[in-house]
C-alpha cells in the first residue's frame, strides 16, 4: 500500500493515503485469500487443464494405434485373460480425462472469493455493493469463473476450497503415478522383463553399464506425483488449522497448491511429448506373452468345465506346452468335448478381448 501510495502521489501530484485511499474497502484477511484463489483458478484454467487434455490426447492416439495389439491382461501380477493394448492405453487417458472431470468439479468452490469482506467477513468499512462490483471487474480483467463468496464467513474462516482443489490434485497423481509404473513395468527389460513395448531412448541409463536405457519419464512423473501428495498433506492439515475468523496457514497452502499445479502441467506435457508420443509396441511379443498364459484356458470353461480346465492351466504350466496341446493330449477332442474348430475359436487370444 506504501509503494502504491508514493507511486500515485507522485503521478496525481497531491496525497494519497495508504489506508484512507489505497487500502480503501480492504483488509489482508480478504484480499488475500482472493489472491490465493485468483492464482490457482488462473493457474488450472490456463496451465493445467490444457495439459491434462494434451496428455489425454497422446494416450488415445496410441489407444488406436494399438487397437489389434493382443496381450496378456495381469491381475495380482499375475497372468489373466487376454486385453489389448489399446485398450490398457483407452484406460489410461479415461484415468486423465476424469481427472479434468474432477478439477472442473472443483472450480465453482476455488474461483469463489472472499473479495469484500474485509477484517472479519461481516464487510465493515464497504460502501454497498463493493464486493460484487469489485469481483465482476476483476472477473472481467482476467477472463476467469471468478465469483463472489456465497457466504463470507465460510470464505474468509476457512480454506475448503483450497483442500477440494488440491484433493483433487492429489487424485490426479494417484492416477499419474498408476499409468506411469504399468509403462515402466510394460517397457522393462530389455531381456529379463515383460518387453511389451518400447520407452524413447532419452539419455544414457548408466555410468557403468554401457548401453543401459531407463525409463526417465516414468520415473519423473512418479516423483511429481509423491510431491503432489506430499503438498497435499500439508495443505490438508493447514486447511484443518484454521480459527474462528482467518486462517493463518494462507502462505503454506498457497505456496504448496501453486507448486502442485505447476509440477502437474510441466510433466503431463513432458510426459506426453518425450514418452507417450515415442512408444511403441512389440507385438510379437505382446502376443507371444498372451498366447503362453494359462489363463487364455478360460474360455474352455463351458466346454470341459471350471475343474478340468485348472487342470490343463496347471499341466500347461508344469510341463511347459501349450493349453492347446494340453487339450489334445488329454483327449478332450477325441472324447468329443468339442472339435478342433472350436478349439482354435476358443483360444484365439484376440476374441477374448472382447464380450462373450
Amino acid at each position: 500500500n506504501e509503494v502504491l501510495a508514493t507511486l500515485a502521489t507522485e503521478k496525481l501530484g497531491r496525497p494519497v493515503h495508504p489506508n484512507d485511499h489505497v487500502n480503501a474497502s480492504q483488509s489482508s484477511n480478504d484480499v488475500f485469500p482472493s489472491s490465493i484463489h485468483i492464482a490457482a483458478t488462473s493457474a488450472v484454467v490456463n496451465d493445467l487443464i490444457p495439459a491434462l487434455n494434451h496428455l489425454a490426447k497422446a494416450l488415445r492416439r496410441k489407444e488406436k494405434k494399438f487397437a489389434s495389439v493382443v496381450k496378456s491382461g495381469r491381475t495380482h501380477l499375475m497372468d489373466a485373460t487376454p486385453v489389448t493394448l489399446g485398450q490398457e492405453f483407452g484406460g489410461y487417458a479415461a484415468q486423465v480425462e476424469f481427472g479434468v472431470e474432477r478439477l472442473r468439479a472443483s472450480l465453482p468452490r476455488l474461483a469463489e472469493l472472499p473479495l469484500g469482506g474485509t477484517a472479519v467477513g461481516t464487510g465493515i468499512n464497504t460502501p454497498k455493493g463493493f464486493s460484487a462490483a469489485v469481483i465482476k471487474e476483476v472477473a472481467r480483467a482476467t477472463k476467469l469463473p471468478l465469483t463472489e463468496a456465497r457466504d463470507h464467513f465460510e470464505a474468509q474462516g476457512a480454506r475448503d476450497g483450497l483442500v477440494e482443489a488440491s484433493g483433487q490434485l492429489r487424485t490426479i497423481a494417484v492416477s499419474l503415478t498408476k499409468v506411469s509404473n504399468d509403462i515402466r513395468w510394460m517397457g522393462s527389460g530389455p531381456r529379463t522383463g515383460l518387453g511389451e513395448i518400447t520407452l524413447p531412448d532419452l539419455q544414457p541409463g548408466s555410468s557403468i553399464m554401457p548401453g543401459k536405457v531407463n525409463p526417465v519419464m516414468a520415473e519423473a512423473m512418479c516423483m511429481v506425483c509423491a510431491q503432489v501428495i506430499g503438498n497435499d498433506t500439508a495443505i490438508t492439515y493447514g486447511g484443518a488449522a484454521g480459527n474462528f475468523e482467518l486462517n493463518v496457514m494462507l502462505p503454506m497452502m498457497a505456496r504448496n497448491l501453486l507448486e502442485s499445479i505447476r509440477l502437474l502441467a510441466n510433466i503431463s506435457r513432458l510426459f506426453a511429448d518425450r514418452c507417450v508420443a515415442g512408444i511403441t509396441a512389440n507385438v510379437e511379443r505382446c502376443r507371444e506373452l498372451a498366447e503362453s498364459s494359462p489363463s487364455v484356458v478360460t474360455p474352455l470353461n463351458r466346454f470341459i468345465g471350471y475343474e478340468e480346465a485348472a487342470i490343463v492351466a496347471k499341466q500347461s504350466l508344469k510341463e511347459r506346452k501349450t493349453i492347446r496341446q494340453v487339450v489334445l493330449d488329454r483327449g478332450y477332442v477325441t472324447d468329443g468335448k468339442l472339435t478342433e474348430a472350436q478349439l482354435d475359436e476358443a483360444l484365439d487370444v484376440l476374441s477374448m478381448t472382447r464380450p462373450g
